[in-house]
């Protein structure tokens, strides 16, 4: 199990990146616009950095729904390969099967 600060820090950040989503976007397409000025470009560029660390959704990482852990989680199911295989032998993942050959 991950700690829960690192749990709870991942979960500020979601609540940053969402909150800031739609003011980088417009920034981002500012500064992709062939027909923006060198200017805007530079206003965007500056609007850029002066938005929080946390609010590029880079710095977001994906964990395990249930533990948190950020090691190895299938991005599909949102579990971690551990619990995943644990699950789909319990029969909780439907239409998951062992394979054999």
């Amino acid at each position: 199990m991950a700690k829960k600060s690192k749990i709870a820090r991942n979960e500020q950040r979601k609540i940053v990146v969402e909150r800031y989503a739609e003011q980088r976007l417009a920034l981002k397409k500012a500064l992709v616009d062939p027909n923006s000025t060198d200017a805007q470009r530079e206003e965007a560029r500056l609007g850029l950095q002066k938005l929080p660390r946390n609010a590029s959704p880079v710095r977001l990482r994906n964990r395990d729904s249930i533990d948190g852990r950020s090691r190895g989680v299938l991005a599909k199911f949102g579990v971690s390969r551990i619990r995943f295989r644990d699950m789909a032998h319990r029969g909780e993942l439907p239409g998951i099967t062992k394979s054999s050959w």
